[in-house]
Parts: C-alpha cells; structure tokens; sequence
C-alpha cells in the first residue's frame, strides 16, 4: 500500500480528520478523528475535497470508511456556539455576510460531498454507528453504502431550524423517494440497518466485524470489470432518471458503440 505521506498535505489531512492511502486502482479515505466521533468542520471538509483534487488517475474505486464506534456525528457542535471553531466563520458570521458571499462559503463546503460521484470512479461508504446530519450526506454522497448491523442514519438539520445543504437530498430523494425522504428529514428520526437495506439506502448490511472486509469484497468485485465498462455504465444509469424511454435506448446504443469499437480496437 503506498503510504499517504507521498502527498505534500497527508499530515495536514490527518490533522483535520481525513486520511488518504493508495492500494494500486483503489483509495482509501478514513475519517480518522475517532475521540470525536468524527464530527465535521470545514477543515475536515476542505480536506475531503482536496483529497478528491488530488487523486492519481488511475484510482477506479474509493472507499470511504471512519475509524471508532461512529462513521460520523455530524457537524461539530462548536459550529453552533457564538465562539465558533477558531480560525472558521461562526454561523453568525455567515448569517451576516451577502447573499454571493454565503452561497460561495456553502458551495465551497458541498465540495467534500459532491466529487465521489465523478463518472470516472465508483465510490462505496462502509458505515457503522452512527452518521447524524453531515455524516448522513457524506455517506449518501458515495455511489454504493455497505452498512453494519448497529448502524443508525439521522438528519438532524431540520430539527435544528436548518436545512441539509451538502449535497444529500437529491440521493436521498432519489433511493427513497419523495414522501419517505420528506418524513426521514422533517422527523430527524433514525433509520436503521433493516430499513437502510429494505428502502435502498444501503446495498448490504452486515455484522460489525465483518463491515471492512464487505466493503473491500465490493471494492475487488468493481475492480474486476474493465474499467471503461464500468465508467460507461455508470453513466448510463446516472444519467437514466433524466432521460425518456427512448433517450435512454439510444445512449445505451452510443455507449455500446464505443465499447465495440474499443474492444476491437477500432476507438478514437
């Protein structure tokens, strides 16, 4: 396994929460701030996203994981107090500031949650414990979830007065559907194992014990197929929802052009 030193920022990374190692086609992100629960800041978000800048290309899958008894508790609490985490704007702060200002602060944090979804990987969350809130849309951010038995889903924003902002609503939306998704968000009531596999959120779920190494099975099972038939399906199938009928069998025509040609060595 390459070392995640080999990067110029790995310490600063760890410092922060989030910890990058390579084994060949495949990465591995560990929230690393176990005493915390994992609880997120915007450093811990601007590590995630540069960690997803800095990738080799010829990572394929990343496993996102969390080391301790939670995948993650959510967003720091000290976020919600009127001193803040030193060095971050406080909510307050970003209550105050213009319109243009406070929707660049919340896309730039919505970056640790969006790049799992890049077409040329596939990305799963192995998640135990709890993951309230920000560790709820972290989790939906990645493609595939395997969950262990003790797991426990909340969203907790709206029960707090907010909103979830980080990119987790259409995924929600779009594996459970529309009235299940509004109940799970305006409720901020907990969704277990059964019911994560049973409405799609998670794929599998599994004994504690047995959650790395289900997730690293999903992760060699991915790696087997070739690569750009792997790429050429995702985007098939993420970009179905948008497309009529008839759209969708042609694309599956075009992609599959590309494919035979490839094979035959006959591509571009």
């Amino acid at each position: 396994m390459t070392a995640p030193a080999a990067h110029p920022d790995s310490q600063q990374w760890e410092e922060d929460g989030v910890r990058l190692e390579l084994d060949g086609e495949l990465a591995l992100v560990t929230l690393c701030h176990a005493k915390r629960r994992n609880a997120q800041s915007p450093a811990m978000w601007r590590a995630l996203a540069a960690v997803g800048r800095s990738l080799p290309g010829t990572v394929r899958v990343v496993l996102l994981r969390a080391e301790g008894v939670s995948f993650s508790a959510g967003l720091d609490r000290a976020m919600f107090t009127p001193e803040g985490i030193p060095g971050e704007r406080t909510f307050l702060q970003l209550a105050a500031a213009e319109d243009k200002d406070l929707d660049e602060a919340i896309a730039g944090y919505q970056e640790a949650f969006t790049w799992w979804r890049r077409p040329d990987l596939v990305s799963i969350a192995a998640v135990q414990g709890h993951a309230v809130g920000a560790g709820f849309q972290l989790a939906l951010g990645c493609d595939l979830r395997v969950v262990a038995e003790d797991v426990q889903f909340a969203m907790k924003e709206t029960s707090l007065g907010l909103v979830p902002d980080l990119a987790g609503t259409k995924p929600l939306t779009e594996l459970v559907g529309f009235a299940r998704a509004l109940e799970i968000c305006a409720t901020g009531r907990w969704v277990g194992a059964e019911e994560a596999v049973a409405t799609g959120l998670a794929n599998i779920a599994v004994p504690a014990a047995e959650l790395d190494e289900a997730a690293r099975d999903l992760a060699a099972a991915l790696l087997a197929a070739p690569r750009s038939a792997v790429t050429e399906t995702k985007a098939l199938l993420q970009g179905a929802a948008g497309r009529s009928y008839e759209e969708q069998r042609a694309a599956e025509r075009a992609a599959q052009a590309r494919r035979l040609r490839d094979l035959a060595g006959l591509g571009d």
